[in-house]
């Protein structure tokens, strides 16, 4: 019986293995847990965070609002480092809830994806 951890682990794997970032256009990994979600802009190739940002200090709203809020927070400050465009990694999870509202809310902070 395949658990729930190796199940995710498999997609992940599947999509690492079509998506990787560069300086141009850096992969955006989300990484979701119970109470928190995270985001961060990667350059593969050099194998650097270039940009992060989560949802520690962000308390009002459902975590659907906070995804959000995370995303024009990561969408911002890649702005400000000269990122306009990535690839997004949803690290293995549905893109739906969460991962989603992050998502969007990149899209309408500029990212473009």
């Amino acid at each position: 019986m395949v658990t729930k951890i190796q199940r995710r682990n498999k997609i992940k794997a599947r999509i690492r293995g079509r998506v990787s970032g560069n300086a141009v256009r850096p992969r955006m990994s989300v990484f979701r847990s119970n109470k928190a979600i995270y985001a961060q802009l990667i350059d593969d190739l050099a194998g650097k965070t270039l940009v992060s940002a989560s949802s520690k200090g962000i308390e009002e709203g459902t975590k659907s609002e906070i995804a959000a809020k995370v995303g024009e927070l990561v969408a911002k400050k890649a702005l400000e480092a000269g990122i306009e465009t990535v690839v997004f990694d949803r690290n293995g999870y549905l893109f739906h809830g969460r991962v989603k509202s992050l998502a969007d809310g990149a899209r309408k902070g500029g990212l473009k994806f």
